[in-house]
């Protein structure tokens, strides 16, 4: 099995202080120095978890937009942070699987694009 190339660092200047982050996705980053390294949204202190916790119990995208109008966040960056989170599991469920089969199939469905 290939494995992945670890992701690099990348430094940009920004209001003139250097921003260092691994890109995750186009809108989502782990950078060290904000939120102890946890996936957030790009030039913000948002968690992505904060967005899938409210998506998870109800909350709609617009919802999410309006109650958080003034972080700049998108539509477009909270669908590539549910398609991440989703690559994530697949990812966990296939490690974890391939120490033993079930011999199962499944159907899969893209829900997001």
């Amino acid at each position: 099995m290939m494995k992945k190339a670890a992701k690099e660092f990348t430094r940009e200047l920004v209001d003139g202080e250097w921003y260092e982050f691994v890109p995750l996705g186009k809108h989502v980053v782990a950078c060290p120095e904000i939120c102890g390294g946890r996936p957030t949204f790009k030039y913000t202190r948002l968690e992505v978890s904060v967005i899938l916790d409210l998506l998870a119990v109800g909350h709609s995208i617009k919802d999410v937009l309006r109650k958080y109008a003034d972080s700049d966040i998108s539509a477009e960056s909270i669908k590539e942070a549910v398609q991440l989170a989703r690559n994530a599991l697949i990812m966990l469920s296939v490690r974890s699987k391939s120490s033993r089969s079930t011999g199962l199939h499944c159907e899969q469905h893209a829900y997001i694009r």
